[in-house]
């Protein structure tokens, strides 16, 4: 049985239009690659030596997920708004809220890319332009306290967060022409994007200009009583910092997965799909392997520079300030473009074309964001889980109601003071699709087994991608709280808000029935009853997720 009917050769009005291949997908995925950037530094400046191997043991994850997703995309190529558009229908059948948390989890996951993306970019043009004492990068006004959040966090307004905000605005006006558009600028911006993080992470390779002892051994590091840094051991402090290296990671190397959020717009689905989710995969694979091996080898974990300041009580007044990968600036994430500079050599000149680039490969990463994150929005809004107003676009094809909620959301993100943490409460969400998707796919193999597929994953593939599935739960169990204490609650209670925002829409507005677009992908019998092939398996598969994230958090320390 086929899934979808054939194209058509005219598109209905209001509706996504079929005008990009595999390789506009790429292009515009290709952004996912500039996602390294965004925790490099606080991934290094957690674990230290075992930051390399941190990012290669992730991207091996992502890519072993990703022909999971590949399958269920194929099989439906008339949707837009990606891989949790796919996975929702699987979970609809057996509860109706487990399909819109899905799409809204990786909704609120990948959303704030674009936001951290704005910030970043302020930051690098900040730190190269103005040394750290301006009057520019010392202002602020703060406008609300998050403490009770994470110490220091708050929602300010400073230079960074008006220079985020211009970027951001300039990102939008060129997405609002539609995906070919965005295609287009994306394959420019891409080349141009992708050439630092290459020289970046080559040049040093093929210098031979790594330390071995700033990679080796793989030990979680320590501090010694005088604050200096030294090799630690693995008991159970090490393997919590090791999880939440793991568990940051993902939300970068994971987000490839965003290639398959064309398929909507992609003039032959079948063929399409896949290569652009490989190649993708592929291009990732290079970045995150060689640039982060690169960046820690060069740089090396450093050395205590200024120990830290404590009162009469005890209690630390001034943190501890540490060179290298320790650095402050590198943990932000703001100082990474002029740390990579000497990286290949470069002086004062080539620091600030480096950073000009770099910017754009953010740039890239927040078109890359904004492109898949509104179209999941559209898409959700059409199968009824979402309001109905986010399922408009205009006459270019683009769901620009989608686009400016995205917008004023990031607007308010990009206020906040501590893009980590935000990147690790969102990232919360974006471990609860990955779960409820990878364990779509086989419920899709049973409730929907004579379905055509383009691409059938292997047996083998699709196993590992369910046990991965429950690995990633545990890294989200043990490994988030050592962003901020209150990143998991922050991140589950963020996922319940759309518990209200869908009852309101099945119930009230579309009183208690589906969109017809909605109820012709259930698949339901002659009897027009759900067919549950998959009998009591998804229940039990969400009720070992909840133990594992709860027996983790308890071996966490």
């Amino acid at each position: 049985m086929s899934a979808i009917p054939e194209p058509h050769a005219l598109e209905p009005q209001g509706s996504l239009k079929r005008s990009i291949t595999w390789t506009g997908a790429f292009w515009v995925a290709s952004g996912a690659s500039a996602l390294v950037l965004f925790s490099i530094g606080s991934i290094a400046a957690t674990v230290g030596k075992l930051s390399w191997a941190v990012w290669m043991i992730s991207i091996g994850l992502g890519f072993i997920q990703s022909f999971s997703y590949a399958e269920i995309a194929g099989l439906f190529p008339h949707k837009s708004g990606g891989a949790s558009v796919y996975g929702a229908i699987a979970w609809v059948r057996y509860a109706k809220l487990l399909a819109p948390l899905s799409v809204w989890c990786s909704w609120f996951g990948w959303s704030p890319v674009i936001a951290i993306g704005s910030g970043l970019g302020a930051g690098y043009v900040l730190t190269i332009m103005f040394p750290p004492e301006a009057a520019i990068n010392t202002w602020q006004i703060t406008l609300v306290n998050l403490d009770w959040l994470r110490s220091g966090l708050s929602l300010r307004i400073n230079a960074t967060f008006i220079l985020g905000a211009a970027i951001l605005l300039v990102t939008f006006a060129m997405q609002n022409r539609g995906i070919l558009r965005t295609a287009r600028i994306q394959m420019t911006l891409g080349v141009l994007a992708l050439i630092p993080l290459i020289i970046v992470g080559t040049v040093p390779l093929l210098h031979a200009d790594l330390p071995l002892h700033n990679l080796l051994p793989l030990l979680p590091f320590a501090r010694d009583a005088s604050g200096q840094i030294v090799d630690g051991t693995w008991g159970r402090a090490g393997i919590t910092l090791m999880a939440g290296g793991l568990f940051i990671a993902g939300y970068s190397t994971y987000a490839f997965e965003t290639a398959i959020c064309y398929t909507r717009e992609f003039r032959d689905p079948k063929v399409d799909t896949f290569k652009a989710n490989l190649y993708s995969g592929l291009l990732c694979i290079f970045v995150f392997t060689v640039l982060p091996l690169s960046f820690q080898g060069v740089l090396g974990l450093g050395h205590l520079v200024t120990p830290e300041v404590k009162d009469a009580a005890g209690h630390v007044v001034t943190p501890a300030v540490y060179s290298g990968m320790l650095a402050p600036d590198i943990y932000s994430g703001l100082g990474i473009a002029k740390a990579m500079a000497p990286m290949i050599h470069g002086g004062p000149l080539v620091e600030r074309v480096l950073a000009v680039m770099l910017v754009l490969a953010l740039v890239q990463a927040i078109m890359t964001a904004m492109a898949g994150s509104s179209r999941t929005l559209y898409q959700a809004s059409r199968e009824g889980w979402l309001p109905k107003y986010l399922s408009y676009v205009n006459q270019d094809g683009a769901p620009t109601r989608a686009m400016w909620t995205d917008l004023c959301f990031n607007l308010i993100l990009l206020l906040m003071s501590d893009y980590v943490f935000v990147l690790a409460m969102s990232n919360v969400g974006y471990i609860i699709f990955i779960f409820l998707n990878l364990n779509a796919a086989w419920i899709h193999r049973r409730d929907r087994p004579d379905w055509h597929r383009p691409f059938r994953a292997p047996n083998w593939l699709l196993a590992l991608g369910t046990l991965f599935s429950f690995v990633n739960l545990g890294l989200l169990g043990m490994g988030s709280n050592i962003w901020g204490s209150g990143t998991l609650i922050s991140g589950l209670a963020f996922a319940a808000i759309i518990i209200p925002v869908f009852l309101y829409r099945h119930y009230i507005t579309d009183k208690g029935i589906f969109p017809e677009t909605m109820m012709e992908d259930m698949h339901r019998t002659e009897e027009g009853k759900l067919s549950r092939r998959a009998g009591l398996l998804p229940y039990w598969t969400i009720i070992a997720g909840v133990l594992v994230v709860a027996i983790t958090r308890s071996l966490a320390v």
